[in-house]
C-alpha cells in the first residue's frame, strides 16, 4: 500500500531513471541553503519561489525535466506551475532522495 501512495505523489522510479539516463534535466526547487546540504547528481538549483521567472531558461532545455525537493510538496506546486507555464514533459520525482 505504501508503494501505491508514493506513487501517487511522485513519478515511478523505473521511469525517472530512464529519464535522467536519457538527459532530462534535473530541477531541485529547495532553497540554496538546503541544496548545499546535498541534492541528487547533476541536478541545479531552481528554488520554487524563483520557478515563475526561469520559465524561459527552464524551456530552452528542450529535455523533459524532472522536479525533486525535500518532500514533494514543492516539487508537486512546481509541476503545477510548469505545466501552467507551457512546460512539456514535466516529472515529479517527489523527494530528492528517490533521485539517489
Amino acid at each position: 500500500m505504501f508503494d501505491f501512495i508514493k506513487k501517487m505523489f511522485a513519478g515511478n522510479s523505473e521511469e525517472l531513471k530512464e529519464l535522467i539516463k536519457n538527459g532530462a534535466v534535473i530541477i531541485d526547487v529547495r532553497s540554496p541553503g538546503e541544496f548545499s546540504g546535498g541534492h541528487a547528481n547533476k541536478a541545479i538549483n531552481i528554488p520554487l519561489d524563483t520557478l515563475g521567472n526561469n520559465i524561459a531558461k527552464i524551456k530552452k532545455f528542450k529535455k523533459p525535466v524532472v522536479l525533486c525537493c525535500a518532500s514533494g510538496m514543492r516539487s508537486s506546486k512546481a509541476k503545477g506551475i510548469l505545466v501552467n507555464k507551457g512546460v512539456e514533459n514535466v516529472h515529479d520525482a517527489g523527494s530528492w532522495g528517490n533521485l539517489r
